[in-house]
């Protein structure tokens, strides 16, 4: 595994069609849907068709989705993506998800730090975005943490069932 995408922590990997199972319990965690603008469960066909179809190829499919596994263990922990990827002008939004069970434990730090090198290193990204709603204090924290700074507020951006909540976005130059 290149240095690049591991340390002893965490490992940065694609996606692979073992990966189905993992993904299908993810994806379809309504208690997650608030946070990934998710509206219905996705089927196994839909995913394994996505693992079969998806590319890696950043330039071609404006994104590009990697699975945190614990280096030790290969066992994985979340995803962390670069989304609405913009070439032109060198910069993407970043998703991070870490899996319930391994929160807490400084793996999103981890593979913050491995994407954020990959990014500017290798991509040549410029910047990195992302959304925040601002109940989502643990998220928001890890980001200031990390040097994201908040760009503005959109209010009532997101619906949480009957309510609208206000987002941050946040952003990084690299």
């Amino acid at each position: 595994m290149s240095q690049l995408l591991s340390n002893d922590i965490v490992t940065l990997r694609a996606l692979e069609p073992t990966d189905l199972d993992t993904l299908y319990r993810w994806e379809n965690d309504t208690n997650l849907w608030a946070v990934s603008d998710t509206f219905a469960p996705y089927s196994r066909e839909a995913l394994w068709h996505y693992l079969q179809n998806y590319t890696g190829d950043i330039y071609s499919q404006r994104q590009l989705r990697l699975m945190i596994t614990l280096t030790e263990s290969g066992a994985p922990a979340g995803t962390i993506d670069f989304i609405n990827f913009d070439p032109l002008n060198n910069r993407a939004e970043l998703g991070l998800f870490i899996a319930n069970e391994h929160r807490g434990k400084g793996l999103g730090r981890q593979a913050l730090d491995l994407l954020t090198e990959y990014a500017r290193d290798h991509i040549g990204l410029r910047q990195l975005y992302v959304y925040i709603a601002l109940d989502n204090t643990v998220c928001l924290k890890l980001f200031e943490d990390y040097g994201y700074r908040k760009a503005g507020i959109l209010h009532s951006w997101v619906k949480r069932g009957s309510n609208y909540r206000d987002v941050a976005i946040m952003q990084m130059l690299l």
